[in-house]
């Protein structure tokens, strides 16, 4: 081997053993969406609001964050009723209040879902159960089935539930008593 050879052998060697590659440290974390990093940020806005509020009325609660459906969802874990009200008013004047808090920082419509002592699952349990009783009722009868009046949220809730089972609904009526009307198959 020429002396010239034997450089560039050396060089070779040498550049594989000094060439390193830059470290990624996040490239194991999962990639975040700039849709579900929105929805994170949304979450944390309504999680500080509602702590603050939280301090202010001298309140116990802990207060968890997630994603689901497209939305950001705020859960308050607390005991007692004081932050739900009767029939879930004063829970929907907080969702709303967050709602207003996640646009004054964004910029954005927000349809944040708050939750609060577990009320909002357990209305959807029981929505849920009376959507399926009306589901058997329809398939029995074959008559459509006229549900009480509901907000949106429940409704919304309501169709889903027929939708699954195979049939379909539809609302009637004007706000505030809009109701669900079960339809039997065609």
């Amino acid at each position: 081997m020429s002396e010239d050879q034997s450089v560039v052998s050396e060089v070779v060697e040498a550049e594989d053993v000094a060439i390193e590659e830059p470290v990624d440290e996040d490239a194991d974390a999962p990639k975040v969406s700039k849709r579900e990093e929105a929805l994170n940020n949304e979450g944390e806005i309504a999680a500080d609001y509602l702590e603050e509020l939280l301090d202010i009325a001298d309140l116990d609660g802990d207060i968890d964050t997630f994603n689901e459906s497209g939305r950001a969802h705020v859960s308050v874990i607390t005991d007692g009723d004081v932050l739900v009200g009767k029939e879930g008013e004063v829970l929907d004047a907080l969702q709303e209040l967050a709602r207003l808090a996640v646009m004054t920082e964004t910029g954005h419509r927000s349809r944040l879902m708050l939750d609060i002592a577990g009320y909002r699952d357990k209305q959807r349990r029981q929505l849920q159960d009376l959507a399926a009783d009306a589901i058997a009722d329809v398939q029995n009868s074959g008559e459509p089935v006229r549900l009480s009046p509901m907000n949106p949220y429940q409704r919304k809730i309501v169709h889903d539930s027929v939708a699954a089972a195979g049939l379909s609904s539809e609302s009637e009526g004007e706000e505030p008593r809009r109701r669900v009307v079960v339809l039997p198959k065609a």
